[in-house]
């Protein structure tokens, strides 16, 4: 369908304040779109009309092209699609958009109508409120029901050593709820923009700042920042509140006595974003923990992940604009948050 003239969307769309874009049903480019999809996406159409869906998509949340000719297909033999699609913008930010396909015949010849909406606001709003529904329904339940049976045996118990060894446990579960109250605080605090103000920081600056506070928490940890390439971001108290639970996962589940963490600092390879990777030598992150993440997978009472940790740390950093991977080993964990760069002070 390719033609030395682009086809061009009617007039009427560029009037239209949500995203209109027009798709080749081939190929899966988009072919046009108006001035509305060009802010939201942080492209020019000239430019989008180069690029495959893969350069658009998070890559996290990626579309590949036969994922979305496939969407396209079923829109032009009369099936209307609609779905959700994450976008990484031109600044390398993050949002969430829904997607509602339709057929569009222009001249005779077919094409998929997208009419994108960005719901990232909304996407967050849900996706915290399931995230606390999880929680109330799993950790909290299930800590509270050992914390009543604990009472329930001190109750009938008269032997002194027992009543100890209950009490203990009663004491450790109230600081676990304690521990999942101030993550469901922190996750609170990183998706809602009205309580927080960004700032332009230096990266490799605002990591060691983290750092240092936690060396003096914990001396015995070897604590390593090194950096690669010098990147800023703009940043508030999320990125603090990720990073320290990346590293404290990495001192309190190491198996030594002297645990080693490093931070590295740069600009990732494949996206020009602001990449700083904490490595560990812990063991691998379990298998359940990693799924507990997964939005599409239910958790059931065999399958939820024990804490919130892993949560804070996805939740701060997408509250960012960023995304989070993990990369387990034999012989450590890697997390990795990548970030939209920011121009040095220097540069303008």
């Amino acid at each position: 369908m390719a033609s030395q003239v682009p086809t061009r969307l009617p007039k009427q769309f560029e009037q239209l304040r949500i995203g209109i874009a027009l798709f080749d049903p081939e190929s899966g480019t988009i072919v046009d779109a108006n001035e509305s999809l060009e802010s939201m996406f942080g492209y020019s159409t000239e430019a989008l009309r180069k690029m495959s869906v893969e350069a658009y998509s998070a890559n996290t949340y990626a579309f590949s092209r036969d994922d979305v000719v496939q969407q396209i297909q079923l829109a032009i033999d009369g099936q209307p699609q609609r779905f959700k699609w994450r976008i990484k913008r031109q600044d390398g930010r993050l949002i969430w958009t829904q997607i509602d396909l339709s057929q569009l015949i222009i001249d005779g010849e077919p094409f998929a109508l997208a009419e994108i909406r960005d719901i990232t606001e909304y996407t967050n709003t849900s996706r915290r409120v399931s995230l606390l529904s999880r929680i109330m329904r799993h950790n909290l339940r299930n800590d509270l029901t050992v914390i009543a049976g604990r009472a329930q045996q001190i109750q009938s118990e008269v032997d002194t050593d027992h009543i100890r060894k209950h009490t203990e446990k009663i004491e450790e579960k109230t600081n676990d709820i304690d521990r999942i109250t101030d993550s469901v605080r922190e996750i609170e605090r990183a998706t809602t923009p009205a309580q927080t103000k960004r700032v332009r920081r230096n990266t490799f600056d605002a990591v060691t700042e983290t750092v240092e506070k936690l060396s003096d928490k914990y001396p015995t940890a070897k604590l390593t920042v090194e950096k690669q390439t010098e990147m800023w971001f703009s940043i508030d108290s999320a990125f603090n509140q990720a990073l320290r639970h990346a590293i404290e996962n990495g001192i309190v589940h190491s198996n030594s006595t002297a645990p080693s963490v490093t931070i590295t600092v740069g600009e990732s390879p494949n996206t020009g974003r602001v990449e700083v990777s904490i490595s560990d030598s812990c063991p691998p992150i379990p298998d359940i923990e990693l799924n507990a993440l997964d939005e599409s997978i239910e958790n059931t009472d065999v399958s939820h992940g024990t804490g919130v940790g892993l949560f804070v740390m996805k939740w701060c950093v997408e509250s960012l604009g960023g995304e989070i991977t993990f990369d387990r080993t034999n012989s450590g964990n890697t997390v990795s948050f990548y970030f939209p760069p920011e121009a040095s002070p220097s540069d303008q």
